[in-house]
């Protein structure tokens, strides 16, 4: 009876109908994007004394893998208004796959530095994962689903810091490449993984529950068009907001996730190995962490609207940031794992929490207000990754200054004003309407 319509219950263990469907199918992929976008940073060590990285270098690296990714997002969250989810993905999924792939053939700083750039382009899957929850559910669950969607696939991240560098390491014990080379075929593997997800999300999922985008404009042909809604997402300062917290979490998630590695084993003289498993421990935080703040946003969302949203949200901010601080001032390794896992509980609920708000910010464009967001997040980490690669400045210095930096921007967010009319939260069957018709564009 509701197979056309938003689900307002989310069946975690179930697979029956197209909502749920999508809704596995599209943390998965978002999953195993990870592997690919992030497949070289616990590489890095044997890749830096390989091709004989500075410092600097591997800086300029960090920056170059999620600076496509604010170009790719902003794009994708166009396109996903445009041609729907669906195809969005499917040919992300498939042009992705080849930088990832080839970037094992990379016999310089040079052309490691462009294939790392392009394989940011994989990176704009969480837009088009957050826009397709966003469309399978209704707004009183909106927020939920979306942080576990954004937070289980992020868990790609942790499990690819544990996980790649044992995939190089099996190379090597098979005799197939030798330890040094061991990284190029280990990159091969996640290559491989995009372009069978790529199948299983063109051939299992559908843009909305009522169809694709495509059949539902074949029944509403004479539907008039709405044009220049990119325009007005950008106009609306609750949208910069958004992408100015998204940058103080998600973007410091990138950059964690880029130096956790090459961190602990500088700094604490970890091996390899170990390295690769407590960087795990920040990115396995998304099991659980990301939806606990997307949960709390739509428990406060039914009773204060998006102003208690964005409320909770700059708190989370200045919570993280206060964290960050003290990672970076730790001294020993079991403070630093402890400050770490504290600041990265604060981190992910400010990540689920974030796109608790964004879907009612413009609820007939959502791919673009999605994307701009999401690109927040990737400039953030860019801006940050020069700290990384200041020589005078050391990993820890940097975290120091990131943390004081998340706690201003959270007090900002606590203090901007996200106007919106109450009905608008907590009329169900008014925003079904609006979810139902994704292609009002």
């Amino acid at each position: 009876m509701h197979s056309q319509q938003p689900l307002d219950k989310l069946r975690i263990f179930s697979f029956k109908g197209i909502q749920m469907r999508t809704f596995h199918l599209t943390w998965i992929t978002f999953f195993f994007c990870f592997f690919g976008w992030f497949g070289t940073a616990p590489l890095m060590p044997l890749i830096r004394e390989q091709l004989n990285l500075s410092k600097s270098e591997i800086g300029n690296i960090i920056i170059a893998s999620v600076s496509a990714t604010i170009f790719a997002r902003l794009i994708v969250g166009k396109l996903c208004d445009m041609w729907g989810p669906r195809l969005t993905y499917t040919g992300l999924l498939i042009l992705g796959s080849i930088p990832v792939m080839f970037i094992g053939l990379s016999n310089s700083y040079e052309s490691l530095l462009l294939f790392r750039f392009f394989i940011g382009i994989v990176g704009a899957s969480f837009v088009i994962t957050q826009f397709h929850t966003s469309l399978m559910f209704a707004p009183n669950i909106i927020g939920t689903a979306n942080a576990i969607t954004g937070g289980w696939g992020n868990l790609g991240g942790g499990v690819t810091n544990l996980v790649m560098p044992l995939i190089a390491m099996g190379f090597a014990a098979l005799g197939l490449v030798s330890k040094e080379d061991s990284w190029r075929a280990a990159m091969i593997v996640p290559g491989i993984m995009l372009l069978v997800m790529a199948f299983f999300y063109y051939r299992y999922t559908k843009d909305t529950p009522a169809g694709n985008f495509k059949e539902i404009a074949a029944r509403e042909h004479g539907e008039p068009k709405q044009k220049g809604t990119f325009l007005n997402a950008l106009r609306d300062y609750r949208v910069w907001a958004l992408a100015f917290a998204y940058a103080a979490c998600f973007g410091i998630e990138l950059t964690v996730d880029n130096v956790a590695a090459t961190f602990f084993v500088d700094r604490f003289g970890t091996s390899f190995l170990l390295a690769g498993v407590m960087a795990s421990i920040f990115g396995g935080m998304n099991l659980f962490a990301r939806a606990i703040g997307g949960i709390v946003s739509d428990k406060v969302g039914q009773y204060y609207g998006i102003k208690g949203k964005g409320i909770v949200l700059g708190i989370l901010l200045i919570l993280e940031g206060i964290a960050i601080v003290f990672f970076a001032l730790a001294n020993t390794l079991l403070l630093a794992i402890i400050a770490m896992i504290i600041f990265a509980l604060f981190l992910k609920m400010a990540n689920g929490c974030t796109y608790g708000i964004v879907p009612f910010i413009n609820r007939t464009n959502i791919g673009s207000v999605s994307g701009i967001v999401g690109a927040g997040g990737n400039i953030g980490a860019m801006l940050v990754g020069f700290l990384f690669k200041s020589e005078s400045l050391s990993y820890a210095d940097a975290f120091w200054y990131i943390g004081i930096g998340v706690v201003l921007i959270g007090f900002v967010v606590v203090c901007i004003k996200f106007q919106t009319n109450p009905k608008a939260v907590r009329t169900r069957n008014s925003m079904r309407k609006v979810y139902s018709k994704p292609l009002v564009r």
